[in-house]
């Protein structure tokens, strides 16, 4: 490092083999003193030079606050088109919640009415294996004793954070511990679940959409009750379950609730009925023409027809 011109002595580095102690000792590098003291070396511009860099500073600051406000007006003057289109929306989307649950309860009633018929036509031993397969395959309503397994997201703070954390995180449910929930009450012997009052099936799903919960593609709010109808020893097996273990020490950890408890007299809804797929046999496509020279239908490397 060059010496000063004024005459005052250079600052002293020490240099050791050992990078943290430099890096503590000597922060800067020797690089921006030399700068900044060629900067105090160097006069400030004058005359013409100095008052056009003036101007031009003057003018760059004019031409970028310009340019926010005009933003600012272009963001404002669109706000009440943007939120009657969000308060447009959220109507819709509360219009079809309310003309799903119409039909969902019509579908119930309906379903009842074709199971009091059915019963009437078939005999009480046909129509009481007919009610248990029902109820164990989720389409039927089924009461019994259990527990309820009770979730809910961290309280918010005073900034509106949920448990100081935003988004999903670990003070809030997400869709994974539902799912680990109704596995683990499946293998302590639960013979049925349903989340928020909807049933699991074999072929129930559990998934995120942002920052909601899924199950069977309708959404789901905390508290999060998941109720399973099972043996005297579902809850003991259940407390002895690693999703047990995890969901309590993460409640102690983030202020996040988790409760087990034994109910009485359980009621569990039916689940809709399935949209079945079936699978078909591909059609078989028709052989081509024989060409010219050719005594058959082509034939693939591996002897099949193709």
């Amino acid at each position: 490092m060059s010496a000063p011109k004024d005459g005052s002595k250079p600052p002293v580095r020490l240099f050791t083999p050992d990078f943290l102690t430099e890096l503590f000792q000597n922060p800067l590098d020797p690089g921006y003193a030399d700068a900044a003291a060629r900067r105090r070396e160097t006069p400030a511009a004058t005359g013409w030079r100095g008052a056009s860099a003036r101007v031009v500073a003057v003018v760059v600051v004019a031409a970028v606050g310009f340019l926010f406000a005009v933003a600012y007006r272009e963001t404002m003057a669109d706000e009440p088109s943007r939120s009657q289109a969000r308060a447009a929306l959220v109507t819709q989307i509360k219009q079809r919640e309310a003309e799903t649950d119409a039909m969902t309860a019509r579908a119930g009633r309906l379903r009842e009415e074709v199971g009091r018929q059915r019963d009437a036509a078939l005999s009480g031993s046909q129509a009481a294996r007919l009610r248990n397969l029902e109820a164990g395959t989720g389409l039927g309503r089924v009461r019994g004793d259990g527990v309820v397994v009770r979730l809910a997201d961290a309280p918010a703070s005073d900034d509106g954070a949920v448990g100081g954390d935003s988004g999903a995180g670990p003070s809030r449910v997400i869709y994974s511990d539902l799912q680990k929930i109704a596995n683990d009450l499946w293998a302590a012997g639960a013979e049925a679940i349903s989340i928020n009052g909807q049933r699991l099936t074999a072929t129930s799903t559990i998934r995120s959409a942002g920052a909601a919960i899924l199950v069977d593609f309708r959404p789901v709010t905390s508290p999060y009750e998941v109720s399973a109808i099972g043996p005297r020893s579902l809850r003991d097996r259940f407390d002895d379950s690693r999703s047990a273990y995890l969901m309590r020490r993460v409640a102690r950890d983030t202020g996040l609730s988790f409760e087990v408890r034994e109910v009485d007299d359980l009621t569990l809804p039916a689940a809709p009925e399935p949209r079945l797929r079936y699978a078909e046999p591909s059609v078989s496509p028709s052989p081509s023409p024989a060409g010219p020279g050719s005594s058959g239908p082509s034939s693939s490397p591996s002897g099949g027809v193709r």
